[in-house]
């Protein structure tokens, strides 16, 4: 449990519907700019931002804050904590108000707000919603990973590893392919691949519709955190392992396969 001056943020369902509330907010705002059409500018790292970016990371913020200002924020579209600092951080939230900004400007309806409560390095909390397809993936430790569609109807999903022999349902990257990842392709059994925009990817393994998901370019925490948290929460019984990490000096993370065998086929790709 973590406590603030004005609210308390707890592993509950009452915490996954705020959440959800939170996102939905997000994602209105970021619809408002998705009808109208928007042109994007260039970060310092060379990645798109919008005003989409900046009105979901405003209202996530803010509401953020309101729920308990106690607890600190990382996000990719705010100013950042030196590690100094974060390394005394127990809990902390992880943000992308608009993962898949290339997504959203491509207009295909592949983007996505994520939000993740992180406690003790691992995401206990974590929404993924698509407000194009509004489309809401949400999980919470001890309470399984949930989907939401436009009817409003919660569906409990489940990630089942297959059996050794079948060929692997592949999601990888709609816009960030390389050689790399077809070279690693080669070294496990491939029977169909998709392609998905933003932490979708993750999702698509969490609800079975995908067995293995690898990721060998450069990613940062608040790109997978959410995603992740759905994932682990998938298990039928406990949580699926994770390859993932948090809180790291540069929150900078290197390659990873989620999904079906991932140690194994982790370390065949990265010996």
């Amino acid at each position: 449990m973590v406590t603030g001056s004005t609210g308390t943020v707890t592993v509950s369902r009452e915490s996954l519907r705020r959440l959800d509330q939170i996102a939905r907010a997000a994602g209105a705002a970021i619809m408002e700019h998705y009808l109208l059409g928007v042109a994007a500018t260039l970060k310092s790292d060379g990645s798109p931002l919008t005003l989409a970016d900046e009105a979901a990371q405003q209202v996530i913020a803010e509401a953020l804050e309101e729920w308990d200002p106690g607890i600190p924020v990382i996000s990719e579209e705010a100013a950042r904590a030196p590690y100094d600092e974060r390394s005394e951080w127990r809990s902390f939230w992880l943000v992308d108000p608009l993962d898949g900004t290339k997504e959203f400007l491509s207009r295909n309806g592949e983007f996505t707000v994520n939000i993740a409560l992180i406690e003790d390095g691992e995401p206990v909390l974590g929404v993924v919603y698509a407000p194009a397809l509004d489309l809401m993936y949400s999980a919470a430790k001890g309470l399984g990973a949930w989907r939401t569609n436009s009817r409003g109807q919660p569906e409990r999903i489940f990630h089942r590893p297959p059996s050794a022999d079948r060929p692997l349902t592949v999601v990888d990257s709609r816009s960030h392919g390389s050689p790399e990842l077809e070279a690693y392709l080669q070294t496990i059994n491939v029977g169909s691949r998709i392609s998905m925009g933003s932490s979708l990817k993750f999702c698509v393994v969490a609800e079975g519709r995908a067995d293995i998901y690898p990721r060998l370019g450069p990613t940062m925490e608040w790109d997978v955190a959410a995603g992740d948290c759905v994932y682990r929460n998938s298990a039928p019984d406990g949580q699926h392992a994770s390859p993932l990490t948090y809180n790291k000096p540069d929150l900078r993370n290197g390659p990873f396969v989620i999904g079906a065998a991932a140690s194994v086929h982790t370390a065949q790709a990265f010996d």
